[in-house]
């Protein structure tokens, strides 16, 4: 067993003879012997993940421990003491006092419960760990000081997020603190890389992803990038909304053919990805979305491709398109599609088409709407085959990834706050489905010469997630238990962030809207023995997501009955009990949930959402959102060395599980899979689809008709591969 005090390097071999038996180690003792090197412990390490293959994985837990012993190491020599972790409270009041902690956290907590804080910190809990994920965490995510070195050890990162995120509770704000160290270190969730990473530090906000609607004014597109560039500055994802801007030669104060359509605002989108990259860590990252009916569809989703003008590419955002029921049926009719500019679209008929949505399947008043628009003598449109523009989606998934696919009607219909507003598009990783509007701006001149700027706030979305960790959580049996700590967590950060983006900060105190997801779906199912293309999945992910959904509605509503209602509450499907009757919601636990809703209210107006976390995903030693692994094992190229990359407590029993992986499986069944389980996500859900790039058109848009037709919202990255797959019956059926 490796201690935190660490007194000599050959001390490690010795520890893990220990822990893993000398006959095990011996190969380490071989190489230590002799070695005269710059670093013992990262020639171990290397030798030790040199050795790492199928039927010996424990190699990656002794990378894991020789890691582990040399970060000891480090912090001793740094803080000069005997202990790696040593005193808590001291090590809080250095670092708040060196300006690498927020002064926050020795203000709101006195020396006593610094103090009784620090008794929570259980070391033991950093062998936890597998070797990446503590490489990770370590590399990525704890605080560091100016010059990049680090200062702090993985469970005072822990710790240091609970103290954070609860230091405004009032009621027995220690146990919380308590359970929220429980749930992190313990691996049992992962808070999302924004929180992780600058919670309890001076700077940075703790949200994950915004989405913006650009206003059809050249104000507000200039507004929209500017407070683009801010959020992008302090490492949040944004989507965009570019439905509203009118299209290449649309009218400009009524002189025809004066508008450059979205395009030129795209790039210049593109180009500040590029250029605020958050301190030179990594770009900006942007998702645009626009309507499939909107005349510059073409052009955009030509966007990323290798090939063409160059002056028509911005290869640095990504683009996603927004698909109304009909256009399906269109496509798979093989039936005609007009396209409109939206702005002559509002000019004529008083009305935008984009604020419309089928309010049932096959019906509505969408299609109403954009029967008007085909019909009106004065709206020029342009008519192309639907699958025409189906193709070019295609074209692009399969040379570029994108674009995301959003099902818009679906997501309205299903939308619980539809009484407030209503929701043009995703964010970047496709997951969020919160209301949306355009902030507008104005300005007057005062009295006394003063030039005041006015800007009316719209519905600017945040994403505030987190993701129960599937593989630990659910074996250990501790969903409800996790559940009520992680969405009262998730609920803190919304009053805690300060988010330089204003009408942002009024939208999350509008809605309260969280993100609840998960990670380690292929994990649990290898630890179940259930294979990916089975019935038994299918009513695995159905049974267990309308648990989590449950236990998170619940948890919920007892922070309602003890904060209050989100202020958005009353009107709310939420509130008159659709929501429960959407979903057949029935039997004795969800009728008290109910009542318990229509008394207490709930806190949050959103709920539930699955993004990729495949960073945090790494850290918590599982596998990544609800996707198979790439492979039960491979490496992965570094600059000096190879990775192996192995897939969670494989085995000889988890390998049948695993050996169907990303490329492998039957897409269908994960669309099936991921049906089961959008049912109980009110928001969405980051679903990837794995095709080789060889897969005829006509089976990858049967899956995609699928998808549609199975009522998913939103598709995320369509992820194709040019090397041979191996038992891929399925692609070329």
């Amino acid at each position: 067993m490796v201690t935190t005090k660490p007194t000599d390097q050959l001390d490690i071999l010795s520890a893990l003879e220990q822990e893993f038996t000398s006959e095990k180690i011996a190969p380490l003792r071989r190489a230590a012997e002799g070695y005269s090197g710059p670093s013992l412990s990262q020639h171990l390490i290397r030798e030790a993940l040199g050795r790492v293959d199928e039927s010996e994985t424990y190699w990656t837990d002794v990378a894991a421990r020789i890691l582990l012993a040399q970060l000891y190491r480090d912090q001793q020599e740094r803080r000069e003491t005997e202990d790696a972790y040593g005193d808590f409270a001291r090590h809080v009041r250095t670092q708040a006092e060196a300006g690498l902690y927020t002064l926050a956290l020795t203000e709101h907590y006195s020396e006593r419960e610094l103090q009784e804080i620090g008794t929570f910190l259980d070391p033991s809990r950093d062998r936890l760990f597998t070797y990446t994920g503590l490489k990770t965490l370590t590399d990525r995510y704890v605080a560091t000081d100016f010059n990049k070195k680090q200062v702090e050890l993985p469970q005072e990162r822990w710790l240091v997020i609970a103290m954070t995120l609860m230091r405004n509770e009032t009621e027995d704000r220690l146990g919380k603190i308590k359970e929220a160290y429980w749930a992190l270190s313990n691996l049992y969730m992962t808070v999302a890389t924004p929180t992780l990473a600058n919670a309890g530090k001076p700077h940075g906000q703790l949200s994950s992803c915004f989405i913006d609607t650009v206003d059809d004014s050249l104000q507000g597109i200039y507004d929209s990038n500017t407070d683009i560039a801010n959020l992008s500055k302090y490492g949040g994802g944004i989507g965009v909304y570019m439905g509203k801007v009118r299209s290449r030669g649309a009218a400009i104060r009524g002189f025809k053919g004066a508008s450059s359509g979205v395009l030129p605002w795209i790039k210049q989108l593109n180009n500040t990805a590029v250029s605020v990259d958050q301190l030179g860590q990594r770009q900006g990252a942007v998702a645009v979305y626009l309507d499939v009916w909107h005349k510059d569809i073409l052009t955009f989703l030509d966007l990323k491709l290798n090939n063409g003008d160059e002056r028509l590419r911005a290869h640095d955002i990504f683009t996603g398109v927004c698909l109304p029921d009909l256009f399906m049926e269109q496509v798979e009719a093989r039936g005609d599609w007009h396209l409109f500019d939206p702005h002559e679209v509002r000019t004529v008929m008083g009305w935008s088409l984009e604020d419309f949505y089928d309010e049932s399947f096959g019906a509505g008043s969408f299609r109403e709407r954009y029967a008007d628009c085909v019909a009106h003598p004065d709206i020029h449109s342009e008519k192309v085959p639907a699958i025409d523009i189906m193709k070019r989606i295609m074209r692009s998934q399969l040379e570029t990834g994108v674009p995301f696919m959003f099902y818009r009607d679906e997501v309205n219909r299903m939308n619980p706050n539809k009484h407030e507003g209503i929701i043009y598009s995703s964010n970047l990783c496709s997951e969020i489905a919160q209301n949306m509007s355009a902030t507008s701006a104005s300005q007057e001149v005062l009295e006394d010469g003063v030039i005041v700027s006015r800007r009316t706030p719209g519905d600017f979305v945040v994403c505030n997630l987190s993701s129960i960790n599937l593989g630990k959580a659910v074996p250990a049996g501790v969903l409800g238990r996790l559940i009520d700590i992680q969405v009262r967590m998730l609920d803190n950060v919304i009053d805690l962030n300060q988010i330089p983006v204003l009408q942002a900060q009024v939208t999350n105190r509008r809605y309260r809207g969280i993100g609840l997801g998960t990670f380690g779906w292929h994990h649990l199912l290898a630890l179940n023995s259930i294979q990916w293309e089975s019935e038994e999945a299918v009513e695995f992910a159905d049974k267990l997501y309308e648990d989590i959904a449950y236990h998170t509605i619940r948890a919920s509503a007892k922070l309602a009955g003890e904060k209050g209602a989100y202020p958005l509450f009353f009107g709310s499907d939420w509130q008159t009990g659709t929501y429960f009757g959407r979903r057949g919601y029935k039997g004795e636990r969800w009728d008290a949930l109910r009542v318990e809703v229509e008394k207490s209210g709930v806190r949050n107006g959103y709920m539930m959402a699955v993004a990729p976390n495949s960073s945090t995903s790494v850290i918590a030693g599982s596998t990544a959102s609800i996707d198979p692994v790439f492979r039960p094992f491979y490496h992965e190229e570094k600059k000096d060395y190879k990775l192996p990359v192995v897939a969670p407590d494989l085995d000889h029993r988890t390998y049948d599980v695993y050996r169907r992986s990303a490329y492998i499986v039957d897409q269908r069944w994960s669309v099936r899979q991921n049906a089961a389980r959008q049912r109980h996500i009110d928001q969405s859900i980051s679903f990837n689809l794995y095709v080789p790039n060889t897969i005829r058109a006509s089976v990858l848009l049967d899956l995609h008709l699928q998808a549609w037709k199975s009522g998913l919202k939103t598709t995320y990255y369509t992820r194709s591969t040019a090397s041979d797959v191996e038992e891929c019956e399925w692609c070329q059926s």
